[in-house]
This record gives structure tokens, sequence and C-alpha cells, in this order.
């Protein structure tokens, strides 16, 4: 049978504390997904040694099996939330997360939130790029062999997934049916789901786009959103100031009170993130320094460098698959 055709089997791993939307929300997608009228994908949900399990939401769940080296699921699902880091110390779910790539010439292992832990813990990560929730920047200090970049929403890498967790396990799943059934599978799944299809900010711009939604002042949050939406137009300060209707120096002062930097910064920090996610569609560099509003390349290059402290192409070959 077509690779293509073939219906892939997933091990959900289920612990006390696990995030319920960090199960519920990937697995949706999957269980959405259909080829020729068929299900796409199987899922079947494992605890550590077979028991009901309570997430953190309080909601008692039943697995259908134990979690074992000897699965013959062909991807190994592992979700965040606190539970995660009781998790960690115990040698034998290592050891399965491990081996789980070795063990399935054609498995993958997904990581959705704080579940990227596990791997690192596992050795799965090793020279690997990597992200997960921003709360979790702490705990990834432990694990300088990996290539975190907790900027990212996803990261894919030597059929090795791992995602920023809660609704951002969405946009993993829906890169990966895309990748196995296509764009047109990908798509209906995400208008069943009334979500976009592929979001390409990083954990910062939603963090940026938040807090001018939570901002008292309603011009300010116009214009992040038009910033956030249209980062290839001019906003010079004289710009921007007056699309907010202030002078500049009362827009200077409102951004510093609200975000933290200046103008300028916000800008570049848009632009950075919007040309990371053209990145991702191997988009000539040219054309994203152009379409993200950087105009040329150097300057894209000079704000990558302010940015992440290296150049673009050595940014690309850590962190664009």
């Amino acid at each position: 049978m077509d690779i293509s055709q073939k219906t892939r089997s997933i091990d959900v791993l289920l612990f006390d504390d696990v995030n319920l939307l960090d199960v519920s929300g990937p697995v949706q997608a999957f269980n959405t997904a259909r080829m020729n009228g068929q299900k796409r994908y199987s899922v079947r949900y494992v605890s550590f040694d077979g028991s009901p399990v309570r997430a953190g939401c309080g909601l008692r769940m039943t697995p259908d099996a134990a979690l074992s080296p000897e699965t013959t699921s062909d991807d190994l699902l592992i979700p965040g939330g606190a539970g995660v880091d009781a998790l960690i110390p115990n040698s034998a779910v290592r050891d399965i997360v491990a081996n789980h790539l070795d063990r399935r010439p054609n498995g993958r292992v997904i990581s959705i939130c704080s579940g990227a832990l596990l791997l690192a813990a596992a050795g799965v990560l090793d020279g690997r790029a990597a992200t997960t929730h921003w709360s979790r920047l702490a705990d990834t200090k432990a694990y300088d062999r990996v290539s975190w970049d907790l900027d990212q929403i996803l990261t894919a890498q030597d059929r090795v997934f791992t995602s920023a967790g809660v609704t951002t396990g969405i946009d993993l799943a829906l890169s990966i049916i895309r990748a196995d059934c296509g764009a047109t599978v990908a798509l209906a799944v995400a208008r069943e789901l009334v979500v976009q299809l592929r979001r390409t900010g990083g954990q910062s711009q939603y963090a940026i786009h938040l807090a001018g939604q939570f901002t008292k002042d309603d011009a300010l949050t116009k214009l992040i959103e038009q910033v956030v939406a249209q980062p290839h137009l001019d906003w010079s300060l004289d710009a921007l100031a007056q699309t907010a209707g202030m002078n500049p120096r009362t827009l200077s002062r409102h951004f510093k009170r609200d975000l933290q930097e200046n103008p300028a910064q916000f800008v570049e920090r848009i632009r950075v993130d919007h040309a990371r996610g053209l990145m991702a569609d191997k988009l000539p560099l040219k054309q994203v320094a152009q379409l993200s509003g950087f105009g040329d390349l150097q300057r894209m290059r000079r704000a990558f460098q302010r940015r992440f402290g290296i150049h673009v192409s050595d940014y690309m070959s850590s962190f664009v698959t």
C-alpha cells in the first residue's frame, strides 16, 4: 500500500496532571483527517502502567493499554503538563521514548508543550532544533545539547516534532497532516476545527498581540494589529504616529509603557518573526526580505544578528526544516 494511503497509528501517552488541551487538540485534528473517506490516523491512549490518570483540569481518563517498548504503533505522542516533571526521572519511560525511532524505522516522536522536556531527558533531541512552552525556559537549560528556540511555534527534524504547546499542538498536527496527506486534506481539517492552516508568528508575536489587545489604549491596539498583519508597509516612526493619531513622542512613550520597547524595536521584532515564517516556506532570502518589510537582505541580516546573534544562513540551517 502506498504510504500516503496507509493509516498511521499513534500512541498518546497519558499521565497524572497532563494538560488536557495538549491531548485533545492534536488528537482531534488527527481524528478529523480523511483521505478517500477513510480515517488517516488511528489513536490509542496509553499510560505508564495502563492505570487511569487524572488530567490537570481534574478529568479522569482510562487508557487503552500500558506504555510498552513492544508497541506496534507508528508514532508516539508525548503531551505536556505539570506531570511531565514526575515522568522525567522514570528510566523505563525514558528508555521507551529514546528507542522508539530505532524500533520503528518509519516511526515518529511528537511532543506537545513541556513534553519536549521528556524527549530531551531521553536524548531524543540531542543535536536537534526544538521548542516548548515559553514558561519552561529555565528547565531547558538542563539540556544544552538541544538547539532550543522557544519563540518557535513548532519544529520538525529527522522524524522528531515539537510544539510550543496548548493550541499550538493543533498547528503541529496540521503540519504533519499536510506533509502526510497534502494541503487539501489539511485545509479541510483546519476548516472543520475553525483554525488557521498555518500561523507564521512565534510565541513572542502572540504575546505582543495580546499585550496590545489588553492595553487601555485602543489606538495602540489597532496600530499593533495593523503592523502584525502588514509588516511590509512603511512603519517609520512618523508613519506609526500618523496611523495611531499621536505625535511621535507620545507614541514612543506609550510603547515603552505597554510593550517595554520603542516603536522601531517593535517593528523589527514583528518583521523578523514574519521573515522566519516565510523562510519555512523555502522562499528566496531576497524575497523574504522584501515581503517582511526589510526592503533589502542586508537590513534583514543585521536584524537577525541583533535578535539571535547569528547570521541568517546559520539560523536557517539550525531551525528551518
